[in-house]
């Protein structure tokens, strides 16, 4: 089977590299991108989990699945020190394509997801302190795959998603006031999305591009938490949906990959780039290979570069400056869709987990080195 249900639900959802060539243009690239090599696994395969790094420095991988209706209620920790993973508490719910934020108290908000056959409204919080989660106050609305928007106020966004009742995608958005720990309504954006992008601009707003409703959309629209409403943006120039963006360096968003409405045979490897003070979408160089299920945030590198992971046994790095994309060196053994990636306070990249062309996860993990 090459879909999971619930993302089938969510349907109806040390070394340098040195001389690479682009598959595109056979011109070669950029020498010194990255390397990447394999690390060690984790303790239980995952896809759809998320991954969040602790103030300490450590990851905190929760949930996701092992294959499908096979969703985990546990989590693990990722030591950088050691190079291993050791079991922390368990979550209150199996959940997977949920959403995992880091709070400005230092715990991680967990909210929403698939369990079983349809989507939670349940969250809770993990303590880095305890190594134990905690329920708190559920959300307005059961959601699968929603964003979830850290924003400059220490609040979240959670935006869209889908469940049974409205499969296609969902308008709807609610915030989680971090000082209460409750929920509250936010409004409805102007499409109905799941699988989309949702990007904290420098201003504070939230670029919310990409999803689908009824069908992919290419529409973008902008979150302003001072007015908390949404406005309609410049819209992308392709439809896309379950692709990755990052914010540059100059504050403009990158959006890439991704697939269209045949989902499978739709995946793409175009790219764009937002610019806030515009509201416009530009055309850049296209990834080198076509790739869709992607972690929902790239990376944001130290030296200003975007890593890109997922959908491909590749690796590529965006460089703002030539505006193309730069494979590193050594590969993944398969194309993992929807594992993460996370930055470690030392610059690398840790990449977890993910399924291949059926529903089976992955405990393999793999570091990324600038």
């Amino acid at each position: 089977m090459r879909q999971s249900h619930f993302f089938l639900v969510a349907l109806t959802t040390t070394s340098l590299a040195v001389g690479v060539t682009s598959f595109r243009s056979g011109v070669p690239a950029i020498s010194r991108v990255g390397s990447v090599s394999p690390a060690a696994p984790m303790l239980e395969p995952r896809s759809g989990h998320t991954a969040t790094l602790l103030p300490g420095g450590k990851v905190l991988i929760a949930g996701g699945m092992r294959r499908n209706q096979d969703f985990y209620r546990s989590a693990e920790l990722f030591d950088p020190a050691t190079g291993k993973f050791q079991a922390t508490g368990e979550m209150t719910t199996a959940r997977v394509g949920h959403v995992a934020k880091l709070l400005h108290s230092g715990k991680v908000l967990i909210a929403g997801g698939w369990v079983g056959h349809g989507a939670t409204d349940s969250a809770e919080l993990y303590d880095p302190a305890t190594g134990r989660f905690t329920a708190i106050s559920k959300m307005t609305t059961k959601r699968g795959q929603p964003s979830g928007t850290l924003l400059a106020n220490g609040d979240v966004l959670i935006a869209g998603g889908a469940d049974h009742d409205s499969p296609g995608g969902m308008v709807s958005a609610e915030i989680l006031r971090a000082s209460t720990l409750t929920f509250e309504p936010a409004g409805s954006m102007h499409h109905a999305r799941i699988s989309h992008t949702a990007m904290l601009l420098d201003d504070g707003r939230v670029l919310i591009a990409g999803g689908r409703g009824e069908s992919v959309t290419a529409g973008a629209e902008l979150y302003d938490p001072k007015t908390r409403r949404f406005t309609e943006t410049g819209s992308m120039f392709t439809a896309r949906y379950k692709h990755t963006a990052g914010v540059l360096p100059d504050g403009r968003v990158l959006i890439a990959g991704g697939s269209n409405d045949q989902d499978w045979r739709g995946t793409m490897s175009s790219a764009e780039v937002y610019d806030p003070r515009s509201g416009r979408f530009k055309a850049t160089s296209p990834l080198n290979d076509n790739r869709f299920k992607l972690p929902d945030e790239a990376v944001h590198l130290s030296s200003g570069r975007v890593l890109i992971s997922g959908g491909s046994t590749k690796v590529e790095i965006y460089d703002p400056e030539s505006g193309k994309f730069l494979i590193a060196s050594g590969q993944m053994n398969d194309t993992w869709h929807f594992m993460s990636e996370t930055l470690l306070k030392d610059g690398t990249v840790l990449l977890a987990g993910g399924y291949s062309n059926n529903d089976r996860g992955t405990a393999q993990t793999w570091i990324f080195r600038p």
